[in-house]
């Protein structure tokens, strides 16, 4: 599938549909599994307070995997995604009850990179229970 948004359309600005992800334990149970990450601190309240940890914290990865989904249904086709990188700034808490947590995504085309291989740079806030937990998140994407 190729992407459905034209780069000769995008003006740099451009904010892209916003986007909130819960997150509960059984989602991080799920993600272990599918991923092999099975480091307790994803899992087990007694053994992530241990370690520093104010609760069970989602995986990092999880988390970025979610932020970039703004992007990838903005765009049409994960394809269009040509590169992609983070900072972790601060974890996803999710605590044993029947909310957890969410993750709040927005994003905004901040840079026309390369006209002849019409990409841009999409720029992501990333933020859970009031703070900031991906740093300069950062996507290049190839535009239609």
């Amino acid at each position: 599938m190729a992407t459905t948004v034209s780069y000769d359309a995008v003006e740099v600005g451009t904010e892209l549909p916003a986007q909130s992800f819960p997150v509960t334990r059984a989602t991080l149970v799920r993600y272990a599994g599918a991923s092999g990450d099975f480091n307790p601190i994803h899992w087990n309240e007694k053994f992530a307070k241990e370690v520093g940890l104010p609760d069970v914290i989602a995986h990092g990865m999880f988390t970025m995997a979610e932020a970039i989904r703004v992007v990838t249904d903005w765009a049409g086709d994960p394809a269009a995604v040509i590169d992609y990188g983070t900072k972790f700034t601060k974890p996803v808490v999710v605590p044993n009850d029947d909310k957890g947590a969410t993750v709040e995504v927005s994003a905004k085309v901040a840079a026309k990179l390369d006209d002849e291989a019409r990409t841009v740079r999409v720029d992501l806030v990333a933020m859970s229970d009031g703070q900031k937990v991906l740093g300069m998140a950062r996507a290049v994407v190839k535009l239609a």
